[in-house]
This record gives C-alpha cells, sequence and structure tokens, in this order.
C-alpha cells in the first residue's frame, strides 16, 4: 500500500517490493537459517536499496550485521530489543556495537523499543492495583528482552517482581510451572512471549493456577492468533482478566493520514493487526528517505546515503504523527496502547506514555 502510493517509483527509478519469509513450517515461527538466507540474498543483489524487517528482534539481531557490512538500510517496523540500538538498560553485552562490524549504523525502526513498553506496563499494572507480578518469559530474544527491561523498570519504580522464569517453547503442560508461579503470591503475571511459543496454553493453565490473577501480555501476544478461540486463541472466559500492550493506538490517536490508512486496510484486509500500520509507515518512510538521498529520483541512489536520511529523519509527518529518528536509529514516539481482549478481538483501551 505504501508503494501503491507512490506509484512504485521515486523520479526516474522504479521501485520493486520482493518479500522474503523468514520462518520454516519446521520452526513454526521465524528461523535463524532462513533469516540468514533472506540478508545474503538481499545483500548478493547488486539493485537492493533498502531492507524492510525484520519483525522479530531475534532475527534482526542476525540480519542486522550481514546487511551492514554491505551498507544496506534497513528498517523494522517491530523489531524493539533495547540492545539493537543502544546500551541501555536492558542490552546485553557487546550490544550494540556486534550488530555493526562497519562501524556506521544502517539499522532503524519505527516502533518503540522495548524500554518504552517496558514503562508503559509498569505504569498500566500500577494504575491497576498490581503490588507483586510474576514474569514468564520463552526464551526468545525479544521475549527474554522485554522482561528484563520490564523487571528493571519496575525495580525502578517500587513495583515488586516475584520472580522472571523462561518456560519452554510449545509444550502442551504448564501446570507444574502455574502451581510454583501460584506459591509465590504474585496477584499479576506478565507474559513476554510470543503467541508460537505456546502461550496460549500457557496462559490457560495459569488462569486456572491463579484464579484471581491479573493477565498482561507482552506485544508479542498483540494478534489474533492469540486474542481468538477461533484461531486457537484464549477461549473467550478470560477475556476480562487479559491485557495487552501493543504500539498501535486506537485510530482516534492518529492525524488523518493514519485514520485513513486503518480505514483502507480494514476495507481491503479486515480489522488491522497492530503491527500493520508500522509495517506501512516503515516503509514509507524507506522510500522518503531514498527520495532525500537522490534529489527525488534525479540522481543514482547510494545506500550509504539512503541509509544517512533515514537516521536524519527530523520531525517527520506520518501516519504514526509527527516523529523523528535518532542517532541510534530509535524513534521518538513513546507511547504504547493498552488493549482489553473482548470477543476475540483486541479492544483498544488507552494510550500510556512510556
Amino acid at each position: 500500500m505504501a508503494l501503491a502510493a507512490v506509484n512504485s517509483r521515486v523520479g526516474k527509478y522504479r521501485i520493486v517490493f520482493k518479500p522474503l519469509d523468514d520462518s520454516t513450517p519446521q520452526r513454526a515461527g521465524w528461523d535463524p537459517s532462513q533469516t540468514t538466507q533472506n540478508a545474503l540474498l538481499a545483500a548478493a543483489d547488486g539493485t537492493t536499496i533498502g531492507y524492510i524487517g525484520e519483525f522479530n528482534s531475534g532475527a534482526s539481531a542476525i540480519s542486522i550485521p550481514l546487511l551492514n557490512r554491505n551498507g544496506i538500510p534497513q528498517i523494522s517496523p517491530s523489531s524493539s530489543a533495547v540492545g539493537l540500538t543502544s546500551s541501555a538498560a536492558g542490552a546485553s553485552p557487546g550490544e550494540p556495537d556486534k550488530y555493526y562490524p562497519t562501524g556506521f549504523r544502517t539499522f532503524s525502526r519505527v516502533a518503540p523499543s522495548d524500554s518504552i513498553e517496558a514503562l508503559a506496563q509498569v505504569r498500566l499494572q500500577r494504575s491497576l492495583g498490581c503490588k507483586r507480578t510474576f514474569v514468564l518469559q520463552d526464551g526468545e530474544v525479544d521475549g527474554e528482552d522485554a522482561a528484563i527491561t520490564f523487571a528493571l523498570a519496575a525495580q525502578s519504580a517500587g513495583l515488586p517482581v516475584a520472580g522472571i522464569q523462561e518456560f519452554a517453547r510449545r509444550s502442551n503442560d504448564y501446570r507444574s510451572l502455574a502451581a510454583s508461579v501460584a506459591q509465590t503470591g504474585a496477584g499479576c503475571i506478565l507474559i513476554s512471549a510470543d503467541t508460537e511459543s505456546g502461550t496460549v496454553t500457557l496462559t490457560e493453565q495459569v488462569a486456572s493456577a491463579i484464579p484471581s490473577a491479573r493477565i498482561f501480555g507482552s506485544a508479542g501476544v498483540a494478534e489474533s492468533t492469540y486474542t481468538d478461540p477461533a484461531q486457537g486463541g484464549i477461549p473467550s472466559a478470560l477475556d476480562g482478566r487479559v491485557v495487552i500492550t501493543a504500539p498501535m493506538l486506537g485510530a482516534g490517536s492518529y492525524p488523518s493520514s493514519g485514520r485513513a490508512f486503518l480505514a483502507a486496510y480494514a476495507r481491503r484486509f479486515g480489522p488491522p493487526q497492530p503491527y500493520a500500520i508500522f509495517g506501512y509507515e516503515a516503509m514509507s518512510l524507506m522510500l522518503n528517505a531514498l527520495a532525500r538521498a537522490s534529489d527525488d529520483g534525479t540522481k543514482a541512489p547510494q545506500r550509504s546515503k539512503v541509509a544517512a536520511a533515514v537516521l536524519a529523519t527530523r520531525d517527520h509527518r506520518s501516519v504514526l504523527g509527527t516523529y523523528t529518528i535518532d542517532r541510534n536509529g530509535d524513534t521518538s514516539i513513546r507511547t504504547y496502547g493498552a488493549y482489553l481482549v473482548a470477543g476475540g478481538r483486541l479492544s483498544f483501551w488507552k494510550a500510556i506514555d512510556g
């Protein structure tokens, strides 16, 4: 849709979108080997001028250095791990420098990082009366990063964290884990994971073991495969107990261009998943940077200049509102949405600043 808005052209240059799937049936989600193959394929193509992705932070951790060695600008709509761009709290040793072997930044993102979601989660949980939270994470880069950054934010805010526990992905039985969580006395549970990790089963069994607990979900479960029973999601009986944070806001929070996009998307594809508008904006920003770097397509585009143009984005008006990309590649947007689950769908409740 973003490419169609400019008739697939920037000046005299035709832009072609080549989708690459980083998932495999065997892993039921993104796969490290497939991600590597995709990045190498893009790097080997002399006509590649930009790369949109990855969706998951773990995949971005693999593709960023491969693309960086070839100077290819990369914009993710969703990879939110702190260490991809910064050494701030939540990053691991060696991050982010290990992702940029050339010494120059080529990666940016249009969704706020996990540090922003962590602050929003803490504020949300405190507003709902949480006194003690237990965190369950799936061991994936996104899940672990979001869990750690939440724990750090909670500690700073005075919200006790009863524990952080990694759970086995795609298990059929989490009853023992749920029972051990119940023994901690935590009244709130944060599930920091993606849906493919087995979070539906985990949610059901934790909810059964701790009937009074409020359950919170990170952005990784903000999708219909988690919320909709018809798509294998949680049973509707749990709707009133689950609250999820995601970077997408309610339509009324966006400028007219954002509302128009959401309406157009819904007409073509049905209700938008939370990251649809960020996917649109990732492509839009890439095209905007390409135009700026090539004098509106009158000069031959160069990867280094496009990457620099992305990082030089200031007060950019977009479907998300007006934002800036800083020198690390992070957006100035600092707001997350809190969602309730109703009738199998995410229902926007309120915006929370991180």
